[in-house]
């Protein structure tokens, strides 16, 4: 079905921002360095979906799930919202990392270093 997949990825990216909003993981932490990071992870990762495209290691395949607009050769229209889903996944997962190193070691000592 043609949009599937823009569908899953904005289901997917609602999902990790609810959980980011219970446990004020990342942008319900601090909005402004959340979307500074995730836009700039967004645009690396952009960069390099151009280098690849341009030297014909990145192709796009031939899906239904797609919509079919391309903003470039090879580019669709899914691939920035899958890019800023990543990006933002990855400031939530670190921000959950944090806090469950925080509250195992909540004195800010590591157990495995040498006294």
């Amino acid at each position: 079905m043609p949009g599937s997949y823009l569908i899953a990825l904005l289901v997917s990216l609602c999902g990790v921002g609810l959980l980011d909003r219970r446990f004020r993981l990342a942008f319900w932490r601090d909005r402004r360095r959340t979307v500074v990071a995730s836009l700039v992870g967004t645009a690396f990762f952009l960069l390099w979906d151009a280098v690849g495209i341009a030297t014909g290691v990145f192709v796009k395949g031939g899906s239904s799930s797609l919509l079919g607009i391309d903003l470039a050769p090879h580019l669709p229209l899914e691939e920035p919202i899958f890019l800023l889903f990543l990006s933002y996944l990855a400031l939530v997962v670190y921000g959950g990392a944090r806090r469950w190193r925080e509250r195992r070691h909540p004195e800010g000592r590591r157990t495995d270093a040498a006294p």
